[in-house]
């Protein structure tokens, strides 16, 4: 009964750690959007602003990857 409650526990911890990957998608939506929004005001500026989207699509990529690791801690080591 106690492993029970302890391995529950793991999966709910585990769903809400994939929670992040969720937020990973919509941070990459708002950052090519702004991109997208910002190009088609001031085109010639967009081409300098590049190496800023994919750093930016980088870093949320990241965050989605590190809470799917966090589930997968949660789910098999706990």
């Amino acid at each position: 009964m106690e492993g029970d409650i302890v391995q529950m526990g793991a999966y709910i911890g585990a769903g809400l750690a994939c929670m992040g990957m969720g937020g990973a998608a919509v941070g990459v939506g708002n950052v090519a959007g702004n991109y997208l929004a910002g190009a088609l005001r001031n085109p010639s500026a967009a081409a300098s602003q590049t190496a800023t989207l994919f750093i930016g699509i980088a870093f949320a990529e990241a965050l989605g990857i590190f809470s799917f690791l966090v589930a997968l801690l949660l789910m098999f080591a706990v």
